[in-house]
């Protein structure tokens, strides 16, 4: 197969956020291997670029998915906490959540910009995080709709943001994501740097 057959470049470009430096250049020279030799050939050139991107999906699931249980989990329980301990001032359980929310996305964008020396990993593996833990929270907040969805707990809801809070909300953590993100992404490449060259 001609070397002029290339997967999309934005996924080689997360491929390469996705797998520690020192993996990369065997990693990626064994997909596109595989995507020239076997995959392009058997599928056709718009069938290997979906089984690429599975593949690069498959790399940021193995490193984002921890991360985003426990984002997604504290989400779940304050919501829960909200519903069945209502109250009218919650100053102090915004503040437990953002700060549980800003130090997992800053923890994950460190860890991935040390991974990888590089700035950009931070913001794109915090946002990956951030939309699988919507997901979750989105599947989860569902379940707990099934159980507990009593007339009690229908007014904490309303009362505690309403439902817009609980389907909509985790999808746009994608912003705080990217801006913790780019602070935690710039620390881990910075400091990896600063270690190598000390």
């Amino acid at each position: 197969m001609s070397d002029s057959v290339t997967p999309p470049r934005w996924a080689e470009a997360l491929l390469v956020m996705a797998v520690k430096r020192s993996d990369r250049d065997a990693v990626s020279g064994d997909l596109l291997e595989a995507y020239r030799d076997s995959v392009v050939p058997a599928r056709g050139s718009i069938a290997a670029d979906a089984w690429y991107v599975r593949q690069v999906a498959g790399f940021l699931w193995r490193i984002t998915w921890m991360w985003a249980v426990v984002f997604s989990g504290a989400s779940l329980a304050r919501m829960l906490y909200d519903w069945l301990v209502p109250t009218t001032d919650f100053a102090a359980r915004a503040a437990v959540s953002t700060g549980t929310g800003v130090s997992v996305f800053f923890i994950v964008a460190v860890w991935a910009g040390w991974r990888s020396r590089s700035f950009v990993a931070g913001p794109v593996v915090a946002a990956v995080t951030s939309q699988v833990a919507a997901l979750m929270s989105v599947a989860g907040a569902a379940v707990l709709f099934a159980v507990w969805h009593d007339p009690a707990t229908m007014r904490a809801v309303a009362v505690s943001g309403g439902l817009g809070e609980v389907f909509f909300l985790p999808f746009m953590m994608i912003i705080p994501a990217v801006i913790v993100g780019s602070v935690g992404g710039a620390a881990g490449s910075v400091a990896r740097r600063l270690l190598r060259a000390g």
